[in-house]
């Protein structure tokens, strides 16, 4: 049957997406989420917020899963004027192959048809997407509690016209048996063929049969073996990659040129389906990663942590910028920690952030509080291993081609 376990790890990296994708859609089902229709989450997202995860606390979401296969849609997006605005479109694979808003469309909203792969179409504008199953996910900044109404008000404009359709599925999660997994993701493959560009993957995974109609019952207990150890590495694989590459410049990580656009690095897309699901491209979000004192490169948050800029060196957005704190789990993904402030984020639009007489900016971090002269810098920390993560919001050449880095993080 050829080798099982090698075909088994890059099978289940190649198809992890497919069934996180799937994941979060049924857990959206659950909360009474419908096919072909916008969700509006009129929240900012904190620690109770467990559906996806390194959720940000920084703009509204707005969320939509979409079955193509049953005819084209129409996507409405509202003026926004000098409000930052994106509406992302994933494949089933993850890849943003579209993003409207603030840096692409402009400011002033419109009508849109997005379409799958066979429909033909004529008139625009027409988004044209690779699978027939589409993540559509907005995200509408907040200046603040004091700007949460008027950014519900212009969320309220994003909508979605569609034909009927009902949510594929059930489909097995990334912790069942292999044959359950397998036989989900050969479910989503068929649904949503894979490009003719990956032709070399699939042919080194077809010992398993995922494109012919899998049949767990035709591998022996020893091919079992095979196939559990090869997810085993691949899970190891997952959990040790991340948003970007491994070498860290001045303790931090930056996003590799492929997020959120991956075309073959099918190991960095399974990562970032554990670890950012739904991350966006360099372009329009930044996503660097700190450097921790911990396994996994997590900090320790019994230990206080102090984040300098100086004046002369402000983070180069065009938008806004964001340092999120989170906890992580035993299985790779980060989700915001309970905190006596109620705090998750800071940035450059934190109320009363306080800066030092010189211009320059202290942030810092930690499970125990700074003092009183400190609060409103202090990001809280559980008391234990946390991640940080800073989201660059429409960054600036400087910061795209690393000529701009972002200062150490350090013992306080």
């Amino acid at each position: 049957m050829g080798d099982l376990r090698t075909a088994a790890r890059e099978a289940w990296l190649y198809t992890l997406p497919l069934i996180e994708v799937a994941t979060t859609r049924a857990r959206g089902q659950a909360l009474g989420h419908r096919m072909g229709a916008f969700t509006h989450v009129r929240s900012l997202a904190n620690h109770r917020h467990r559906a996806v995860t390194t959720p940000n606390n920084d703009t509204l979401y707005s969320t939509a899963q979409v079955d193509l296969s049953e005819g084209p849609v129409t996507i409405t997006l509202p003026a926004a004027g000098e409000r930052y605005l994106s509406l992302a479109f994933m494949d089933a694979y993850t890849n943003n192959f579209a993003i409207l808003g603030t840096r692409t469309t402009g400011s002033d909203g419109g009508t849109f048809r997005l379409v799958g792969p066979r429909e033909s179409v004529e008139g625009g504008p027409v988004i044209r997407s690779p699978t027939d199953h589409v993540w559509a996910l907005a995200r509408i900044l907040v200046d603040g509690p004091h700007d949460l109404e008027a950014a519900r008000e212009v969320q309220a404009g994003i909508s979605m016209q569609a034909p009927a359709s009902e949510a594929p599925g059930p489909f097995a999660n990334r912790a069942a048996p292999w044959a359950e997994y397998f036989a989900s993701a050969a479910a989503l493959l068929a649904a949503n063929p894979p490009p003719i560009t990956d032709l070399a993957l699939l042919r080194r995974i077809a010992p398993l049969g995922l494109m012919e109609g899998f049949d767990p019952a035709r591998f022996s207990p020893a091919d079992a073996a095979e196939i559990e150890a090869g997810i085993a590495e691949a899970k190891e694989a997952a959990c040790r990659g991340g948003l970007g590459g491994s070498e860290f410049i001045q303790g931090w990580s930056y996003p590799g040129p492929r997020l959120g656009d991956f075309d073959q690095d099918y190991e960095f897309r399974a990562s970032v389906a554990l670890s950012g699901l739904a991350a966006l491209p360099p372009a329009e979000a930044t996503y660097v990663r700190g450097e921790g004192d911990l396994p996994g490169n997590l900090y320790d948050g019994t230990k206080a942590w102090r984040l300098h800029f100086p004046a002369d060196a402000p983070l180069p957005v065009n938008s806004f910028w964001s340092l999120s704190l989170y906890e992580a789990t035993d299985d790779g993904q980060f989700f915001f920690t309970d905190n006596p402030l109620g705090r998750y984020a800071i940035g450059d639009r934190t109320p009363d952030l306080q800066r030092n007489a010189d211009g320059s900016l202290d942030i810092w971090m930690g499970h125990e509080a700074p003092g009183p002269e400190r609060e409103a810098n202090w990001l809280p920390a559980p008391a234990g291993p946390f991640a940080l993560f800073m989201r660059a919001y429409l960054p600036k050449p400087e910061l795209l081609d690393g000529r701009y880095r972002l200062p150490p993080v350090t013992p306080a």
